[in-house]
């Protein structure tokens, strides 16, 4: 499997609809997992809403597009990554 970057702009109006979004998303992976595996998000502050730029493993962009299409997820770009270069760990959420 290859690491992949999913941006997804302005996909959900709330917090809300992506909490949502993200349950249909671990459901439909789980029915995958020979071809996806979701690794992790960061939730984009946007003028109307909320996007997402997501970390996946998959066998290939349709894997990923098949993946959304099943989940009824927005797709605006997917670029396979490189290369990994980590000069810190992700921050920890402050409590």
């Amino acid at each position: 499997m290859d690491t992949f970057v999913i941006l997804r702009r302005s996909g959900w109006r709330s917090g809300e609809e992506l909490q949502e979004a993200a349950a249909r998303s671990t459901a439909e992976g789980e029915r995958m997992p020979e071809d996806i595996r979701w690794i992790r998000s960061y939730v984009l502050e946007e003028a109307d809403g909320v996007g997402t730029v997501c970390i996946y493993q998959a066998s290939s962009p349709e894997a990923i597009r098949a993946h959304a299409a099943a989940a009824e997820l927005p797709i605006d770009e997917i670029v396979r990554v490189a290369d990994t270069v980590v000069v810190r760990p992700d921050p920890q959420p402050a409590v």
